[in-house]
Order: structure tokens, then sequence, then C-alpha cells
């Protein structure tokens, strides 16, 4: 007999319709389905930030699936919970999700499986958020990879199959389950004042993301390699926002990348690259978990960095009120827009785990809270990339100097003119809106004078240099 009760769509950081293989597979089936976005524990542990531009992303979606004729049902508790109460109400015998890859998501999707099984549910995973599913990339040894290169070099030439259409029509059920009021769930509620100042930055949704997408590859790859480290440019495609919530595919990313380079369009090679290195992040999230909240070489456990999140100067480094024009207006970019340009990123990290001789883990902390575009893997590994803890490292004696960076980066100045209000006679708006983002508890306005820098530039270096001389690997 053919099974024709509904399937379960679990949406999580799949939020698209396009290039979607487990609805694909779902609707393939010819039942009825299910949306269903579920207001979990792993939801409820995300930041401040990302779960409020997480909640733009779930209410277009919405929209979407309205436009299909379908729904997408809201509900809130223990994930395993929730499903199982939608199945008795729904009768449905299966769910389909999307995988994902680090590890707090894959210890709750493993223990799903199992309790759905054992309940004889249907429970099936599908690939979609990696280009590649992390345990089909080996070295030719069979092991994981550990550096980046060689990993590019492996999967550059790999044969990727096309992306998938959006369906024609999702079938709906003959009676739909009850659904929360997204609004009730106040999915911004922490962000407070800042959510205001933040929101209009924000690009939501599966169409803008294919917008951004179109706009960058017809406009700015052509000079991605040069562009894409200048501040005050708008030269990267800043899909890593669409790409966290899978608004937009990777697939679809980097077939846009290579028709791009087969064009003559040379630096597309650079933006296929930099979806590489975001696979690679998960890769190592697959292979060495520990890699998300420990020092990945075990060897760092024992150096010396300040642990304390209070500490004076790791407060001016959250303020962005460092003195040091780039680290803080970095820091400001991130307040007003919830992303930080990508050199940016590496300059704060690089000041807090050198100069003010910081743990990474207080920094990686920080940017989960704020960052629109926080990913767990990528995050991390940015972070003990800058600190030297981690894999791909670049030299974890070389401190960058903020100064000479900005100078080398931002000739011009507008990067920091940009961001910093102090001191300008008319600061720009964008300057300003950091006063209206940031906590009130802070004390902070236009009019206070920009501070000297917290810690001499050599002195810091010198500090750093200091410890890893004498550290104790």
């Amino acid at each position: 007999m053919t099974d024709t009760s509904p399937i379960i769509l679990w949406f999580r950081r799949d939020l698209r319709l396009v290039d979607h293989a487990a609805l694909t597979a779902a609707c393939a089936t010819g039942r009825p389905v299910i949306p269903l976005f579920i207001h979990d524990e792993v939801v409820a542990g995300q930041g401040a930030a990302p779960r409020f531009r997480l909640g733009m992303s779930v209410g277009t979606l919405a929209d979407d699936l309205a436009d299909l004729g379908s729904a997408l049902i809201l509900r809130k508790g223990t994930a395993l919970d929730v499903l199982r109460d939608v199945i008795a109400q729904t009768g449905a015998g299966a769910v389909y999700w999307s995988r994902l890859y680090d590890p707090v998501s894959k210890d709750r999707d493993v223990a799903i499986k199992t309790g759905l099984k054992n309940d004889g549910i249907d429970a099936q995973s599908f690939a979609g958020h990696l280009l590649f599913e992390p345990w089909t990339v080996e070295t030719k040894t069979g092991g994981y990879y550990k550096v980046f290169t060689p990993m590019w070099k492996m999967v550059r030439g790999r044969e990727l199959p096309a992306t998938l259409p959006r369906p024609a029509r999702i079938l709906a059920p003959d009676k739909w389950p009850a659904s929360d009021d997204l609004a009730a769930w106040q999915m911004g509620r922490d962000m407070r004042r800042g959510a205001d100042v933040l929101r209009p930055y924000c690009t939501v949704g599966e169409a803008a993301a294919r917008a951004r997408l179109d706009v960058f590859i017809a406009e700015r790859v052509a000079n991605y390699q040069l562009n894409r480290d200048l501040p005050s440019v708008d030269g990267t495609s800043r899909l890593s926002e669409n790409l966290t919530y899978g608004e937009i595919s990777p697939l679809t990313c980097w077939h846009a990348g290579w028709a791009a380079l087969h064009s003559g369009k040379a630096d597309a090679e650079i933006f296929l690259k930099e979806l590489v290195w975001r696979e690679f992040a998960y890769h190592l999230a697959h292979h060495t978990p520990r890699i998300i909240d420990q020092n990945w070489k075990p060897d760092w456990d024992n150096f010396p960095w300040n642990t304390d999140a209070n500490h004076p100067e790791v407060i001016a480094w959250k303020q962005g009120r460092t003195g040091i024009p780039f680290v803080d207006a970095a820091m400001r970019e991130m307040y007003v827009t919830g992303t930080m340009h990508n050199r940016g990123r590496m300059i704060v990290a690089s000041y807090l785990t050198k100069h003010l001789m910081t743990d990474w883990k207080i920094g990686k902390a920080w940017f989960d809270d704020c960052l629109i575009d926080w990913d767990p893997a990528s995050n991390a590994m940015g972070w003990q990339w800058s600190a030297g803890s981690g894999p791909d490292a670049t030299p974890y004696f070389r401190v960058f100097n903020p100064v000479t960076q900005l100078v080398k980066f931002d000739k011009m100045g507008g990067y920091a003119t940009r961001w910093i209000a102090e001191g300008q006679a008319s600061p720009s708006g964008e300057a300003l809106s950091y006063f209206e983002a940031i906590p009130k508890a802070w004390e902070l306005s236009a009019d206070m004078a920009y501070p000297d820098p917290i810690v001499d530039l050599a002195e810091g270096r010198n500090r750093a240099l200091n410890a890893y001389q004498n550290r104790d690997f």
C-alpha cells in the first residue's frame, strides 16, 4: 500500500526553497508536507544578534511558503518532544531535515533520529549546508585535512551536481496543526534598542540573498582579490549572512563563481576559495569537534592568556574604545550593522589575543552574541587562526600592527572616519548610530574625547613575543 501520511519537513539553518534536497525529496513522494520550525534548545542558546536575525529569516520563509499554498508551523520546546507532539496531531509518518555539522547540532540530531526510529517513524537527513560532506573529503592516506591549501587543491576540480529547482507545489495536509505566533517568541528581545539600529542593515530571505549574489558576480567579483581587503570599499560578497541561515545554498554560490571564472573573471577563484574555507571550518568541526570551544592545538592549554572577560582592557576592546582606530572602527561597525569586514575581524582578533594577551574564547563569545552572520564553525576557526592555537594558523608569533594595517588597507582613512564619531565636527550618521546601538549602561557619547591607546603597540607586541618565547609547549 502507498503511504499517504504527511512528512514533517523540519527547517533549521536551511531557510530556502531552491536547492533544498530534503524539501525536494519530500515533495517527490507525493505525500502532504508539513513545514516546521522549532525554537528549541539550540536556537535558545544562540546569542542576541544571531537569534534576532534568525527570527527575521523564519518570517520571510513563512511568507515564501504561503506563496506556494503551504505554511510554516512554529513550535517552541525541546525538539524531540515537539516532533512527537506534531506527529501525534497529524499522523505524520516521516521527518526529513538537512544535516548540520557543529557538535551541538550533531548530538541533538543523533538523539532525535534514534528516538524517532524507535517510535517507528521514518527519520531521514539530507545534505545541503555544505558543498562536500565532511567524510567524503580525505587525504591520500585516508585522514582528514589539517591544512587548507591541500584540501582546496583536492576539491577544486570535483564535479558537483546542478542545483535543485524550487518545487512548483507543496502538497498541504488535510488539516494544519496549531502554530505559535512568531512575534510572541520575541527573538529580538535581547537586542533591546540595538535592534532598530541593526535592522536596516539586514538582507533577509532567499530572494534578497540571490539578488545579492547576482550583484556581486556582475559588479564586484572581477576585482575581488584587491577590493576584499579594503574595508572602506564594498568589495565583498556579504553572503556570509545568508549562508549561515541557509537562505542561499553554497552550491548556488559555487556554480555562480565557476560561471564567472569561465567567463574570464579570474578573481572568482578567490571567491571559490572563500567558500571552501567555510567548508574547511566544518570539515574540522566534524573531525575535531574540540575546535568549537577548546584549543585545537592542546599544547596551547597552558598559554598565559588573560581569562577575565571583565578586565578593563577587554571592556575597552568590546566598547570600541581602545584608542586604535582600526580596532575601534571594526568593533563599531559590528554594533551598527551586525557584521564586520573580514580584514577588521583579523585585526581585532589579533589585537585582543596578542596585544592584550586575552584568551580567544572571550572574543569568540562576544562575536557569538553580536554577529548576524555568526557561524559556529567559521567563527571558532577564525578566532583560533588569529590566536595561533588553531589549524592553518598564520605563524603564531606574527602580530598584526593595526596602525600600519589601516594605512595599508585604508589609505584615505574612510573606514575610521565612517565609524568613529569622536573628534569629528560633523560625524556620519553611521558613526552616531553606534551610540544608539550600544547599552546605555556604557554611558558613552559622541562628544567625549577619543581615548589614547590603552596599550602601547610596541609594548603589547613585545609582551606577546616574550610569552611565545617562554611558552610551556
